[in-house]
Order: C-alpha cells, then structure tokens, then sequence
C-alpha cells in the first residue's frame, strides 16, 4: 500500500504519516530495525519475520518473509552491518494457558510449562545480510528451555540477551560469544538470586504473583542496564564477560505494578530511562510509568521525575491496553539524542519527549495510528484496538512504528 491510500491517523501532533504498509497481510508487527534502505520486522502471530523495501519511504515495498520453524516466535531481532540475529523461542500466545495475558505475567513461568513440551526451535539464529532483501541463514545457538526473547547487538564481538534455559524459573541475562557468527556460544549468565532453581535456589519474592524475569539488557562500555518485569531494573559491570557482576538493584514493585520492559542508558547525561510496560487490559496492572532515573553514582540510581502520559483522549475508555511499551534504543546509525525519547504507548500510538529538563520530561509530539483494519490476534477476549508496539527513529528523523495488528506505519518527525 503506498501514499495514495494512506490510513487517516486517530491523533497526530509534531508527527506526519508518509508511508504505510500491511506487510502482505502480516499486519502484525513487533521489533523493526532498519538496515541498507529495509525494515525487518519480527512478527506476533505470523510465526516468521518480514522484509520491506523503505528506500521510497512514501511507497514501502514488502519484498520477503522468512518464516519461522513451526511452533516458534521469532519476533524479536537485531541487525547491524551484514549480520541479522533473530530469536527462536516457543510461540508463548498459542499455548492454551498463556492465551489469558494474566497467567502470561503474573508469577513463575516455570510453573506454567510443560519440561517435556517440544515441537519448537529454541536458540538464536544468525543470517547473512549483505543482500538485506534475502536474509541468508549462517548459523544458529540452540538452548535447552524456552528459548530466547530479546536480544542486543551493535556489532563486534559480543551480543546480550534473555533466555529461558532448562534449571531457571524464568528469563535469566545472557552474553554470547559471536566472535564466530556460524558458531555463537553462551560466555556468560547473570540471574537474580532465588531464579536458579536447578540449585536449589528459592525466591525471595512470592512467585505465584509477580514474575521475576530478564526482559531484556542495553549495554554502554563495560555496563549493562537489564530490566526484569516485576523485578526491577539491575546494573551490571560486564568487563569480565563470563563473570557479570552486580552493581545496584532498583526494584518499585509493589508498590508500582512492574512490567519493567528496558532501559536507555543517556550515560552522557549520567541518566537512564526505563520503561515499566502496560501489560493488562483497562489498566488491570495499575497506570504504568516511563521513569527518568539519575545514575551518577551507578551503586545508588535515584528516580527523578516520570514522562507525561497522554492527556488528549480517555485511553483507558478505549480498551486493551493503555501504557508504554517500548523505547527507541538510540542505536549507532539510527537517530541518537540524550535530549528528545522516543516511545510506544499501546492503544495511544507512539509519543515524543523534551527531556532536556530531567527532572520535567515534556511531551512533544505523537502519532496514534488507524484502527487496525485486519485482526490476527487470536487470543480470545483481547480488544481490536491499537496494541503499537515498536518504534525504530532513523538518522533522517523518520520514525517506523509497529502494531500488534495495525501494519507499519512510516512517520515524519517535525520535532
């Protein structure tokens, strides 16, 4: 679909749509990164991921789908220079239990699955994207478990992420060796303690109602900011790569609902934001935040001041979800700013931030996409409405942004 037939948006401000595509029928978005003039887009429910020509912004062009094996989620990704890492894990929303979102966050997963379940990839797989068009498998990391779920990777030698291994009562932080791509290996493992059930490790936490799991982990210098759903924010000295090392655990759940998704290290600025993720329908799970954090001192991170939430419409009255989701990661290519943030926010689009003022985040701009026009979310009693899921901001101040069911839009930042 190109510019001549342009959803009209529900909400813009400071933001235009110049593009937008249904992917051929797999509207359902999640990870986008942009490499060599395409978005690879990682899929909810298609079971795959998506390559789209964005040369011509105004006109983008799908051009290949990859899927994936059977039974497997592959809807997170990385890609920088030639390389492309894309997770295998269990496709968690068609198991019959975790179709009902509360039992998929609430407590242990470990409880919830099946040790003999199989039929499903589990590891990392590696392509070759000298051609991005024509993603060439290389090479791939099984693990024994789940699988994995997000993954960071801005080149050279070393890649994070989060896993469910065998032994663990959840996602658990990873470092992997990819100084070999063919052949990625695990060089290291950091959990919070009472997650290592294989040792006889017990939480301190009641596992039965919040859950404890490495959602994912940015990394600057010899630093890693890893974010745990119910469990917080940690950081980490990661200089001895097999041998993570605690610096500080921030945790504000309860009294705050949890669902901490990631944190953006501004370490130029010696601040970090991080996002707690909207994961219940009409804000079952509490008003989620987006915090602005001091870390000067890293041993003693200081919360500060939150973003503004959106105010222009009732977005609680609208149903499914309303709250953030993800933040623009600032990786090396894309748009890098310690001043302005990119993030979703479910039902309510994506949104922009004046941060220049730590301690006065101010909302500067937004776009919350058309109603979706297909629905493949097959979970039962889920909303139709917007879930937007991913932001990716280019150098060129084009922002691609992603919905669980509503395509991909390509927006104009006039910020």
């Amino acid at each position: 679909m190109g510019s001549d037939m342009l959803p009209e948006p529900e909400y813009a401000r400071n933001m235009r749509l110049i593009g937008f595509t249904e992917m051929d029928g797999r509207s359902d978005g999640v990870q986008i990164m942009i490499n060599k003039g395409h978005a690879i887009v990682g899929h909810m429910f298609s079971q795959g991921f998506s390559v789209i020509d964005v040369r011509d912004p105004r006109r983008p062009r799908p051009v290949n789908y990859i899927p994936s094996p059977p039974n497997t989620w592959t809807l997170h990704l990385q890609a920088h220079d030639d390389l492309l890492l894309v997770v295998n894990a269990k496709d968690l929303y068609r198991d019959a239990v975790l179709m009902d979102e509360r039992k998929y966050y609430t407590g242990s997963m470990r409880d919830k699955l099946s040790a003999a379940e199989t039929g499903y990839s589990a590891g990392m797989r590696v392509y070759d994207i000298k051609d991005p068009a024509n993603p060439r498998e290389i090479g791939f990391m099984p693990v024994d478990g789940v699988g994995v779920h997000r993954i960071w990777y801005v080149g050279g030698r070393w890649a994070y992420m989060s896993a469910m291994l065998d032994g663990f009562s959840d996602f658990i932080f990873l470092i992997v060796d990819m100084s070999d791509p063919t052949r990625p290996v695990i060089a290291g493992k950091y959990w919070l303690p009472g997650m290592n059930t294989a040792a006889g490790e017990r939480p301190a936490w009641d596992d039965r109602k919040f859950r404890y799991s490495c959602h994912h982990g940015l990394v600057a210098g010899d630093t890693a900011y890893v974010t745990w759903r119910d469990g917080g924010v940690t950081l980490l000295d990661i200089a001895d790569k097999g041998t993570p090392r605690l610096i500080s655990h921030r945790n504000w759940c309860p009294p705050y609902g949890g669902g901490t998704h990631n944190a953006l290290p501004l370490v130029d600025r010696d601040l970090l934001v991080v996002l707690d993720e909207a994961v219940l329908t009409n804000c079952a799970d509490g008003e989620k935040r987006i915090w602005m954090f001091d870390i000067r001192e890293p041993a003693n991170p200081v919360s500060i001041s939150t973003m503004p939430a959106p105010q222009e419409a009732d977005y609680i009255a609208k149903g499914g979800h309303f709250g953030p989701h993800n933040l623009h990661e600032n990786r090396p290519g894309s748009f890098v700013s310690s001043e302005t943030i990119f993030a979703t926010y479910n039902n309510a689009g994506v949104r922009a931030y004046d941060i220049r003022d730590p301690y006065r985040p101010v909302e500067i701009g937004a776009f919350v996409p058309a109603a979706p026009r297909r629905f493949l979310d097959h979970r039962p009693g889920i909303p139709p409405v917007l879930h937007t899921n991913d932001v990716f901001a280019d150098a060129n101040g084009l922002l691609y942004v992603s919905d669980m069911n509503a395509g991909l839009s390509i927006v104009e930042w006039q910020g």
